[in-house]
């Protein structure tokens, strides 16, 4: 197997409290990267809005410190590079690409699970430190979470292991999705977003069906129509297209579905 990129430094820790605060102190000592930092195990791994990650052995847990290109609207189309990456290394490592697919703004899904999420984070620009982007990636490989302990219209949680039985290796995982984060790197500098955008809603979950979009002080119904030249979601309501920069999403049909496979027990 190929490793990563000559040019990528990697990092492979036995613990960490986080990949992406760890990559935050180096961030502040001077590091722009590349570099990838991974952790077998974290001990107070977050998620977005600082929501606990839980990260068991066995799991993937990186980040990727890298220097900002373009300003906070092209650093946030990175989610993007880190999403259609990881479909192509879950593709390569399972052979099913269809069981995947993409879920607005940084989540990707196996059979309509969550498997993975992406968190992105800018940090220096001040004081002298370099600015960098950081972009920290959880995926249950072996084992997927305890589902309880989720918020009520979160999506219940699967691991990779459930494609075939097997499970794969993190630095397997990392080898594969180093190479492919660098080729949609590329390609987003050199051909701007609109490429990564049309390939992005080919594989995305949830597109044309009715969607309730939350953010802290309201919320937006109706039809998942696409995402913008931005990467900003427009949803279809009855009042015209509306396009948010950030929310949650729930996909009303899909939960109901999901509502009623676990009455049935299955």
């Amino acid at each position: 197997m190929t490793p990563c990129p000559s040019r990528i430094r990697v990092e492979v820790h036995d613990e960490l409290d986080s990949t992406s605060l760890e990559c935050a102190r180096r961030a502040r000592a001077g590091e722009t990267g590349p570099l990838w930092i991974m952790a077998k195990t974290q001990t107070a791994a977050r998620g977005r809005r600082g929501r606990a990650w839980v990260a068991p052995e066995g799991n993937f847990a990186a980040s990727l410190i890298r220097p900002v290109v373009g300003g906070p609207e092209a650093a946030a189309q990175r989610s993007f590079v880190a999403a259609l990456a990881l479909y192509d290394a879950f593709h390569l490592l399972t052979g099913h690409p269809e069981r995947f697919s993409l879920k607005w703004p940084n989540d990707v899904l196996l059979d309509g699970r969550k498997l993975a999420g992406i968190l992105l984070e800018l940090q220096g620009g001040q004081a002298g430190i370099p600015q960098v982007l950081i972009l920290g990636i959880g995926v249950n490989l072996a084992a997927a979470p305890d589902p309880s302990g989720l918020e009520t219209h979160a999506l219940p949680p699967t691991c990779l292991a459930e494609v075939d039985g097997m499970t794969h290796p993190p630095e397997a995982l990392l080898d594969l999705l180093g190479r492919a984060v660098e080729a949609w790197e590329y390609r987003l500098v050199a051909e701007g977003f609109e490429p990564l955008r049309k390939i992005w809603l080919e594989r995305a979950s949830g597109l044309g069906k009715p969607v309730v979009a939350r953010m802290t002080n309201r919320e937006v119904r109706g039809i998942f129509s696409g995402i913008d030249g931005r990467g900003f979601i427009v949803v279809e309501t009855d009042d015209g297209p509306v396009s948010l920069p950030a929310a949650e999403l729930e996909f009303e049909a899909e939960n109901r579905e999901m509502e009623g496979l676990d009455a049935a027990g299955n």
